[in-house]
């Protein structure tokens, strides 16, 4: 069992993460490649990665990536920096900045449930050619394995932010965790989580809790092991369907490849990405674009008429005009 202790500060501090969390969402796919879940949405998915995994010149590279985070037990901190809450290119950057003693440390505790993997031991001296390596290839597997299905991905866990939105709105702080999954309990003070493979207890000391949604997540919330790393907690939401790569995604897909072809890739997404309202920053990160590339194909679509922009000091917030909203459901 992990019991979470919280403070009257940790309460007001906790918060959901702004999208879904690219690198959490590599590791926990990992996870579920070798077959042990028995989701029926994930089959077509786990049999056009492992497709495209075989016929990836360097199989190594992502044997290595396969070997640090394993279906069942312990994982490394260091593969899901906390830094990649504000985007892939943060989490990399973070990645490529771990302390050595951190790898250490992670290594350490990988080998003592399996052997480690060629290379470990240039991960283990943070030498930055093997940091490079890593980094590399995780952004490889990210293509390969959730590069055509990110827009489900991020729309799974959308209508899961905006679920717990609405019981933020009705129950504060302590609703959203009293109903944050079945299974996982909410006593004042206290989230416990009955099933999660270990027992711990994490003590928040006036720090927060980042609740991160997941849709790669299976079953049980994680933790990192680290109790002096940012504390989050990563959970599963529903996945809405499954996957199917975006250019095969019935007939709403044709509709959203119709848009796309008409105004770009790029600014299709934007538009449909401010369905609910989206500041300048949430839509490049969620849609993995600079800030500035986001301003721009925002200032293309208001000055179509597609979407409106309201300023709230330091944040633009944009939104579908009926024009915009008529295209997008086109």
């Amino acid at each position: 069992m992990l019991k979470i202790h919280f403070s009257g500060e940790d309460i007001r501090r906790t918060r959901v993460a702004p999208a879904a969390d690219p690198f959490w969402e590599v590791v926990l796919s990992l996870h579920l490649l070798p077959g042990r879940s028995r989701d029926p949405l994930l089959a077509g998915w786990r049999r056009e990665v492992s497709r495209g995994m075989r016929q990836q010149e360097d199989v190594g590279a992502l044997r290595l990536l396969s070997s640090l985070s394993p279906p069942r037990g312990y994982f490394p901190d260091f593969l899901t920096p906390y830094d990649s809450v504000h985007g892939f290119e943060a989490g990399m950057e973070a990645l490529r900045r771990t302390p050595v003693a951190l790898l250490q440390r992670d290594l350490t505790l990988l080998a003592r449930s399996r052997g480690l993997p060629p290379g470990a031991a240039a991960l283990a001296r943070g030498e930055p050619e093997a940091l490079e390596y890593l980094a590399t290839t995780i952004g490889r597997y990210r293509e390969l394995a959730l590069g055509p299905y990110w827009p489900q991905v991020q729309g799974a866990v959308e209508a899961d932010r905006a679920r717990r939105a609405r019981t933020m709105l009705d129950g504060g702080i302590e609703g959203l965790l009293a109903n944050l999954l079945p299974g996982v309990r909410w006593e004042p003070g206290v989230l416990a989580v009955p099933a999660y493979p270990s027992t711990r207890e994490l003590y928040l000391r006036g720090r927060g809790l980042l609740l991160v949604p997941s849709f790669f997540c299976s079953n049980t919330p994680v933790a990192l092991v680290d109790p002096k790393l940012p504390p989050v907690l990563v959970y599963p939401v529903d996945r809405l369907g499954g996957l199917t790569a975006a250019d095969g995604a019935g007939s709403g897909g044709a509709s959203r490849s119709a848009l796309a072809a008409l105004l770009g890739r790029n600014r299709a997404a934007v538009l449909a990405a401010s369905d609910d309202g989206c500041t300048t920053g949430e839509l490049a990160r969620r849609l993995s674009i600079s800030p500035a590339a986001a301003s721009q194909h925002t200032t293309v679509l208001r000055n179509a008429g597609l979407l409106v922009s309201h300023r709230d000091r330091n944040t633009v917030l944009h939104t579908l005009t009926p024009l915009g909203r008529a295209v997008l459901n086109h």
